[in-house]
């Protein structure tokens, strides 16, 4: 009978570590995505500052 209650423990155990790893990927790949668009965001301002402004329209 006591090898039932380890098993359900261990089993518990590898299921609580499978959801940490699950979570801490998510958490990850979502780090990546903000980093993404702030990189991104911060090169379309460099571009807009790099670029000459519009000539004025002759009338």
């Amino acid at each position: 009978m006591g090898i039932w209650i380890e098993l359900g423990v261990f089993v518990l155990a590898l299921a609580f570590g499978w959801w940490q790893i699950h979570d801490v990927k998510k958490a990850r790949e979502a780090t990546q995505r903000q980093r993404q668009a702030e990189r991104e965001a911060r090169e379309r301002a460099m571009q807009a500052q790099q670029q000459p402004p519009d000539p004025p329209q002759g009338s």
